[in-house]
């Protein structure tokens, strides 16, 4: 006798709208010998309230007592993570163009005040004017055929450093800022798991 056997991979995360009904389809991938696999997927799983604010969890065991209670004889193995972090859409605001210039302005401002100060403090100046002595024999004031090339080299240092030119990329490879990112979020998907767990809440 063959034995009705299903799996299920959980998704790493959702984006569902407000009072939204979370079915089995929506959180993961199913996959198995039963001709009835639409049933499953389409089994409700959790529906968002007001309660969720913006993220949610939903555990792997919550759903895997769902299918259990309709589905008693099916065997069922989940594959995986154990929890799918579900983002509750709100109402998006629209952007606010003469904030977005003023924090523009303040950064271009403040990264600009940041690389002055710190050529002022490793006396970038003096270093030019001896290296121009150096390589000529004569001092000037204003070594220009080293600074401007050293000031587009740095504009495009940086360029590369960081791999874009708005939204175009240079090659696949990420940059420092995205892996910084992307650790960044594993580490705040984390820390919703252990905060935000459905289960953790009711238990509570």
């Amino acid at each position: 006798m063959r034995e009705d056997k299903v799996y299920i991979r959980l998704k790493k995360k959702i984006a569902v709208a407000n009072d939204y009904l979370i079915t089995i389809k929506d959180i993961a991938y199913v996959t198995g010998n039963i001709n009835y696999l639409e049933q499953i997927e389409a089994l409700k799983i959790y529906q968002i309230t007001e309660e969720d604010n913006n993220v949610s969890v939903i555990d792997g065991f919550q759903l895997l007592n769902k299918l259990i209670d309709a589905y008693p004889f099916l065997t069922v193995e989940l594959l995986g993570a154990n929890q799918v972090i579900v983002e509750v859409k709100k109402n998006e605001k629209k952007a606010n163009i003469v904030l977005i210039s003023l924090i523009w302005l303040l950064l271009c401002i403040g990264s600009a005040m940041a690389i002055m100060n710190f050529h002022y403090d490793v006396s970038m100046k003096e270093v030019h004017q001896g290296l121009y002595y150096l390589l000529t024999g004569t001092e000037v004031d204003k070594p220009l055929w080293i600074q401007i090339p050293y000031s587009i080299g740095l504009g495009l240092g940086m360029i590369l450093f960081f791999n874009h030119i708005f939204k175009k990329r240079f090659n696949e490879e990420p940059s420092p800022l995205e892996v910084e990112m992307f650790n960044y979020q594993q580490d705040l998907d984390q820390y919703l798991i252990y905060h935000e767990n459905v289960l953790n809440k009711r238990n509570d």
